[in-house]
């Protein structure tokens, strides 16, 4: 290696700081040979002359593109690279990387928009699916009840993946729960009893497709359908009455159980 003067080149943190390049990295290409400084001062002070640093640019560059040290040897060193097959072969690995990120990015997009609305679905989507007396109000008042609770989370991450066939189906489910809870009303169906008993574990489950219900939990909801104007009308407008006798079971399923629906929680 000749000898130089300062003058004749850059030093290790010179070329670091021009091309942002780590020193460390520097010094590991110079260990293996794939970027050595071709001059060294009087002092033992190694330096890059420009055609070191013209490499190092090709380096860089090569190393952006993914392609690996070896590689990037072979593609600068060994006269029988194919150097444009090498390039298309790794931009081909670029092109899947950036549909990776943008199908990731999308469905960031949907995560957040699940977070912030509950239910990715316009008015008309809902009112098709779940029927006249949806309110298409109610995932925004959840929000503002309930944004704040690993529920929603739970919530906001099962919705973010469905579309409106997954979401046909939850419909289904909970109208098929609203005509078997009419039904048994008109039976005379009592609360406590095996019927009843079935019907508010089938509540749990279908429910279960927003998040887990604890029949805790359950016992909450029970006291909203009926106390709320907008659930207790959904109710009450399937049958007259339904909402105060739906909460009756879920009070009674509940006492089966052990726990007192007077002083159940959000739990």
């Amino acid at each position: 290696m000749p000898d130089a003067t300062d003058a004749d080149g850059l030093t290790v943190g010179q070329v670091s700081a021009r091309l942002g390049v780590t020193v460390r990295a520097l010094h590991h290409w110079d260990e293996i040979g794939l970027a050595r400084p071709s001059l060294r001062t009087a002092a033992g002070y190694r330096l890059y002359t420009a055609g070191d640093v013209e490499r190092l640019h090709r380096i860089i560059v090569y190393r952006e593109t993914g392609l690996g040290l070896d590689r990037i040897r072979a593609v600068l060193d060994d006269p029988g690279t194919d150097v444009p097959g090498a390039l298309r072969a790794q931009r081909a690995q670029v092109a899947e990387r950036i549909e990776r990120l943008q199908q990731l990015d999308a469905g960031l997009e949907r995560m957040i928009d699940a977070h912030e609305r509950g239910l990715l679905l316009t008015s008309e989507q809902q009112a098709a699916l779940f029927g006249p007396r949806w309110n298409p109000h109610w995932p925004a008042q959840a929000r503002q009840r309930y944004g704040d609770t690993a529920q929603w989370r739970q919530y906001a991450e099962r919705s973010a993946s469905r579309g409106p066939e997954e979401w046909q189906a939850v419909a289904d489910a909970v109208a098929g729960l609203d005509r078997a809870l009419g039904d048994a009303m008109d039976a005379g169906v009592t609360p406590g009893s095996p019927e009843a008993n079935r019907l508010v574990e089938r509540h749990r489950e279908v429910f279960a497709s927003y998040f887990p219900l604890t029949r805790q939990m359950q016992v909450c909801l029970g006291r909203m359908y009926e106390s709320d104007p907008g659930f207790a009308a959904h109710y009450d407008g399937i049958r007259a009455g339904l909402a105060t006798w739906f909460r009756r079971i879920i009070d009674a399923g509940a006492r089966a159980h052990g726990i007192d629906p007077d002083t159940a929680s959000w739990q």
